[in-house]
């Protein structure tokens, strides 16, 4: 007897340096320091978490599953998302950087396998800022996308998407399956408690090599030194707005 295919929600995560943490740059300018540094899940990947899970909660999704691309002591960053309320989790490892479209070309291998109603990953990764795997991934899948989501309703194979824009909010109808990234202002991640942790220890979690997805290509982008930013400066009292100006003017900033 054929069964139907589970309501799935895929979730992309990336493991980066915390938040929290003072970002340090190598002696030799070759990159950010990640030895001894706490690392965690991207914060616009947590809000696509809850997110996930509070659709499920809603009875509009059978199952979450988290995925990553990352190196193999990455399981802790994909536990914790687990422990959220994620039931599975699939780790593609791999100590590549990849960028953008290479990323977007793996999470679709895992679409393909998955085959979600709805792919949900955060707007950008507070590390390189590029804000575009969720819109590759759009176009490879040839599916909808909305981004920058604040407010999120699903309906009979369509979703309602409300996304910020420079003028302010712009509401969009999109058809299922679609790929959705979301804004600061969708939700408030849930915080993890020590029962849910240890339950984490036992859900599934399958790794996947990198060369087993048959997806590579050559970096398109060099980064050829790495500088902290510039100390800031002290400032000065001025008298009047004429002195500003012209305080201003000097420095070459008007």
């Amino acid at each position: 007897m054929e069964t139907s295919q589970p309501r799935r929600i895929l979730v992309a995560i990336k493991r980066v340096v915390d938040y929290n943490v003072r970002i340090r740059v190598k002696p030799d300018g070759s990159g950010v320091m990640l030895d001894g540094v706490k690392l965690s899940i991207n914060p616009f990947d947590q809000i696509a978490i809850e997110e996930a899970l509070r659709i499920r909660e809603k009875g509009r999704a059978d199952e979450v599953v988290i995925a990553t691309l990352a190196p193999a002591d990455a399981q802790a960053t994909l536990r914790n998302a687990l422990a959220m309320g994620a039931q599975r989790a699939l780790h593609v490892v791999t100590d590549a950087a990849l960028e953008p479209l290479a990323t977007a070309r793996v999470l679709l291998k895992l679409v393909e396998k998955e085959k979600p109603f709805l792919v949900i990953l955060g707007k950008q990764a507070i590390d390189d800022d590029n804000n575009q795997t969720g819109q590759m991934l759009a176009a490879l899948w040839n599916r909808p996308q909305a981004t920058f989501a604040s407010k999120l309703e699903l309906g009979d194979g369509t979703a309602r998407v409300t996304r910020e824009v420079d003028a302010g909010l712009e509401t969009l109808d999109v058809d299922l399956p679609a790929v959705i990234t979301t804004d600061l202002r969708l939700n408030e991640p849930r915080f993890v408690k020590l029962p849910e942790i240890m339950k984490a220890k036992t859900k599934p979690l399958e790794t996947i090599t990198l060369a087993s997805l048959g997806v590579g290509g050559v970096p398109r982008v060099k980064t050829s030194k790495t500088e902290p930013p510039p100390g800031r400066q002290r400032g000065i009292m001025v008298k009047d707005a004429a002195e500003l100006f012209a305080e201003l003017h000097k420095r070459s900033l008007v």
